[in-house]
Parts: structure tokens; C-alpha cells; sequence
């Protein structure tokens, strides 16, 4: 599993621009900030070094009001990569004495959504932060907020389930209507 989830791992590797929006628990828009997270493979992709930056204005061309950066040559338990790329991170329990927090990220060719949801000590939401990106050097742009409009309809897709214990993974077609009341 180990070698698998670094392989997979490796699949996000790039310049990723995007921007960061934190969200109240009641879907209030707080703040967006640009940024740009670059995952560099190093030593024959043994070496994985990250760094995020993000900006305060509206330009990627601005001096980073936060440059943040760190070295991986190995994933910790909290993580998992899929086949794909996409992840699930997150605590592995839920303790009154330490705020939790999970995040998704999904990928898809040169485009990535990531969402962090954390939880206060008393197990209420306290953020959601999403996490829209394209990979630099490609055709992919971020693109605008989802309209309600959009969203209506029947969404088909494929669910997967990963385990630490070696067993393969399980997946699974799903589908989902969203529609008006």
C-alpha cells in the first residue's frame, strides 16, 4: 500500500494555481486568496518537495504574503492517494481535547478540487475552505463559482474505497439528483 499511495502521490506533481475560499458553516463566502502550490519530484521522484504560496491581491505576480514549503519522502498513515490522484486526509479521531479537520482532493486531468473541513473542540464545523486549482502550463483555467442552475440533475460517478490493510480497493458506480423543492 505504502509504495501504491506514493505512486499515486506523484500523480499531482506540477504548479498548481488556484485560489483558496474559506466559507462559513452557514455557506457565507469569508475570504478567497490566489495561490500557487508547486510539488517538485526530486531524486528520481524519491524526494518530493512542496511549497505553497499565496497572495494577497489579485495577481499571481505579487510578492506572497505567506511562502510556506516542505520536504516528503514518505506519506503518514492519515493519508491516502488513490489510483487517480485524488486523496482523503484527515485525524484519525475525533477528541474533545483537539479540534479535527479532513480534507478531499479530487483530480481530474489538469484541474483539481480540494475542500478542508475543520471541526471545533466541541465537534461543530468550523470552516470549509474549497480549493479550486488547474495545473500551470495547461489549457485548464479556474473556472467560476457553480451556479444552483448547474448543479440540477442527475450526476453519475465512481466511488472508492481504500484500506490500509492491503485489501484491494473497492469501487462502485453511484448517482445522485439534485433537484429544486
Amino acid at each position: 500500500m505504502a509504495e501504491n499511495n506514493w505512486q499515486n502521490f506523484l500523480k499531482n506533481i506540477g504548479e498548481w494555481r488556484g485560489s483558496f475560499t474559506k466559507i462559513s458553516p452557514q455557506g457565507e463566502i469569508l475570504d478567497s486568496t490566489l495561490s500557487i502550490i508547486n510539488l517538485e519530484g526530486l531524486e528520481d521522484n524519491k524526494l518530493v518537495k512542496f511549497r505553497l504560496r499565496r497572495f494577497g491581491g489579485n495577481s499571481y505576480d505579487e510578492t506572497p504574503t505567506q511562502d510556506y514549503g516542505q520536504e516528503y519522502r514518505s506519506l503518514g498513515r492519515q493519508i491516502i492517494f488513490f489510483e487517480t490522484g485524488t486523496f482523503s486526509k484527515g485525524s484519525f479521531q475525533l477528541a474533545p481535547f483537539a479540534d479535527f479537520g479532513s480534507e478531499f482532493g479530487f483530480i481530474e486531468g489538469d484541474r483539481r478540487l480540494r475542500c478542508v473541513l475543520l471541526y471545533d473542540r466541541q465537534n461543530e464545523l468550523s470552516s470549509i475552505t474549497l480549493i479550486r486549482e488547474f495545473r500551470s502550463g495547461s489549457n485548464a483555467q479556474e473556472r467560476p463559482p457553480l451556479t444552483l442552475e448547474q448543479l440540477l440533475g442527475t450526476w453519475q460517478g465512481k466511488a472508492y474505497t481504500a484500506y490500509r490493510d492491503l485489501r484491494p480497493t473497492d469501487k462502485f458506480e453511484t448517482s445522485l439528483e439534485v433537484k429544486k423543492n
